[in-house]
């Protein structure tokens, strides 16, 4: 409990966790209200519509968010004294992977609800009620997408160290190498259908068309599976991560 309250503090006690959590819900409230406005008045907006910002930018900036708060350490060599105080650096890192990933779900929930609750009363005729398990996996499911999702920044940010390298890394996946591996011949369909954000996308929204929300994952796996996809790929980075910070000077 003590680490986790010292990575609370450190986290809570810079700005840039602050202002990315700010963008974020901008993003994520903005674009619902956006999509709501521009909804042609005889077309219907979608649940999972209004999680478009979320999904789609929310996440990327969240990444950014949970990369800062372990480079930054490295950075201004604070990391040091981490390591000093929690020899086995293990402790401490996993530590700073739960304290982010706790921030980044309920960052996730309020964005998620916030932009459906917004959409919500933007277009009072739209059928935008809760009533499926799905339609609860659009709008609660993001903060676990989100949390996982730091969960893996973090594990990135550990293995590079530097923030401007992490970031780039992550951004430029996120947002561009998932997409362009299906233009690999043959085999890149096959390729996209397993890549992590793409399988958060199938638990998020499922295989339905969603309107004009975001396109549908081609993962083969059911929404529950595609969590714990997911949610299993970003540990895996986490472990190997903390084996690679055990084996090299801080």
């Amino acid at each position: 409990m003590n680490l986790l309250a010292v990575e609370r503090i450190k986290l809570f006690t810079t700005r840039s966790p602050w202002w990315c959590a700010l963008i974020t819900l901008v993003l994520s409230v903005g674009f619902a209200a956006i999509l709501a406005g521009a909804t042609e008045a005889g077309d219907s907006l979608t649940v999972s519509a209004t999680q478009f910002g979320g999904s789609q930018f929310g996440i990327a900036v969240v990444m950014v968010l949970a990369a800062l708060a372990v480079t930054t350490e490295y950075r201004f060599n604070t990391i040091r004294t981490t390591f000093q105080a929690v020899p086995h650096r293990s402790p401490a890192l996993v530590a700073k992977a739960v304290v982010v990933g706790l921030m980044a779900l309920i960052l996730g929930e309020i964005a998620g609800f916030g932009a459906w609750g917004l959409a919500k009363l933007m277009r009072p005729n739209d059928n935008l009620a809760l009533t499926t398990g799905q339609d609860w996996a659009n709008v609660a499911g993001l903060g676990l997408v989100f949390a996982f999702s730091a969960v893996l920044a973090v594990a990135i940010g550990i293995m590079i160290r530097h923030s401007a390298g992490a970031i780039a890394l992550l951004l430029i996946y996120a947002l561009a190498v998932e997409s362009l591996v299906q233009l690999i011949p043959k085999i890149g369909n096959h390729i996209h259908e397993w890549m992590p954000f793409n399988v958060a996308n199938k638990f998020l929204v499922g295989s339905t068309p969603a309107g004009n929300g975001p396109a549908p994952s081609d993962s083969p796996l059911s929404p529950g599976w595609a969590l714990a996809y997911f949610a299993g790929v970003s540990i895996v980075f986490l472990l190997i991560a903390l084996g690679v910070a055990k084996k090299r000077d801080a």
